[in-house]
């Protein structure tokens, strides 16, 4: 496994917190934003939940970094 797998692994993650819906998912399990108060964004759920926030909010360069890592696949192989 190479570094370059490596990355890809991180960049499929990134995605699939991409794509969870706040409301139809995260909401019913109490995994929202609006949830954490003070002490608690400390927290390994505050943390995680801070992550998946941060993964919604940066779409678009997730977006572009899907479309250079599609460019270097179709050329390297």
């Amino acid at each position: 496994m190479g570094f370059w797998t490596l990355l890809e692994g991180f960049l499929l993650f990134a995605n699939a917190l991409a794509i969870l819906n706040e409301e139809r998912f995260l909401a019913p399990r109490g995994w929202t934003i609006a949830e954490l108060t003070g002490a608690r964004r400390s927290t390994l759920k505050g943390q995680i939940i801070g992550l998946i926030h941060a993964c919604q909010f940066l779409r678009l360069p997730l977006i572009l970094l899907n479309i250079i890592t599609i460019i270097v696949k179709l050329f390297t192989g």
